[in-house]
């Protein structure tokens, strides 16, 4: 039997529309007995809590089957950090962007957006507070203070994994988790990656874990919907919403600017 590498490569935001299909193909590459490793090349500023930890699991569990090696291309942070952490070792650019550890919940009240837009919107709703978190009218400091209460907790899960995964005391993790990032080689310093170099030295040292030349090297990739093959990514924009598009791309501006703070 003919033994393999994969090279699985992540860009773009964590979502669960954009994860979804790697777990899924993750999960296929742990059962073929055939692919020995796994080159995890991944480059992002990160995005959801819930689809990022999904992702760390996918790569942890494919790691307890066969070696996993992440490369840091641009920028590692936030969620595609915590994506890395299920590897058996991290690699980043010298100048890579690496870290921000730490929880952003972004909420965005388009209501006076749609209101110019001469768009209304009404909300029957049951429960005090079910209303709050749809996007429509800015939060009350009651619910400000609960959000604020979900997004520690969040951070503090964060900082348990990064203090697990790196095999260093919560105390020293929390220290670095103030949502800044750092280059690579700063990042090797402080202990939040093992090694640097490009995809190649990456790829070298897994071949070397698995005794696997290089150039039995493959690309996988989910395979791409049926309706977005035929359309492509317009037609699908269009079924999100009007709603759903200016709260994402919003979402998604506030994010990476968040990344730069």
């Amino acid at each position: 039997m003919r033994e393999l590498l994969a090279h699985v490569q992540f860009r773009g935001i964590i979502r669960e529309r954009s994860v979804e299909p790697f777990l899924a193909l993750l999960k296929a590459v742990r059962e073929k007995k055939r692919i020995r490793g796994v080159l995890l090349d991944i480059s992002s500023g990160g995005g959801s809590d819930i689809p990022s930890t999904d992702f760390y699991l996918a790569v942890k569990r494919l790691d307890a089957v066969k070696p996993v090696v992440a490369s840091i291309g641009s920028i590692g942070a936030s969620g595609a950090y915590m994506a890395a952490l299920g590897a058996r070792k991290i690699y980043a650019y010298p100048d890579s962007e690496v870290g921000s550890i730490g929880v952003v919940y972004p909420h965005i009240a388009v209501e006076k957006l749609l209101q110019k837009l001469g768009i209304e919107v009404e909300l029957l709703h049951e429960g005090r507070h079910k209303d709050a978190y749809q996007g429509l009218r800015p939060l009350t400091d009651e619910e400000r203070t609960k959000l604020l209460a979900v997004a520690h907790d969040s951070y503090g899960s964060f900082i348990d994994t990064v203090a697990r995964e790196r095999h260093r005391p919560v105390d020293d993790i929390r220290v670095l988790a103030t949502g800044e990032f750092w280059s690579g080689k700063r990042a090797l310093q402080l202990g939040l990656v093992d090694a640097l170099g490009d995809r190649e030295t990456a790829l070298q040292d897994l071949s070397q874990l698995t005794a696997v030349p290089m150039k039995k090297t493959v690309r996988v990739a989910p395979p791409r919907p049926f309706f977005e093959r035929m359309f492509g990514g317009p037609a699908m924009s269009i079924g999100v919403g009007l709603y759903g598009g200016i709260r994402d791309a919003v979402e998604d501006a506030i994010f990476n600017m968040s990344l730069r703070r």
